[in-house]
């Protein structure tokens, strides 16, 4: 059985896969879902290596 942290990390995986095809499949758009799988997996690392850990999202905020 997975843990709630196993299963994140998957399902964000997954996502990251996704914005890789999409970016194959449209090169206007590659760059920027090569940053979103990126992101992705990253996180997913996280998750897992450290499933309490914390971040300030307040870096984050306004950017797009």
């Amino acid at each position: 059985m997975a843990t709630h942290a196993q299963l994140a990390a998957h399902l964000m995986r997954g996502a990251a896969e996704f914005f890789r095809n999409v970016g194959e499949q449209n090169p206007q758009l590659k760059a920027e879902m090569d940053q979103n799988a990126q992101t992705f997996e990253m996180v997913a690392e996280r998750v897992e290596t450290d499933p309490g850990g914390e971040v300030d999202i307040g870096q984050f905020e306004g950017q797009s």
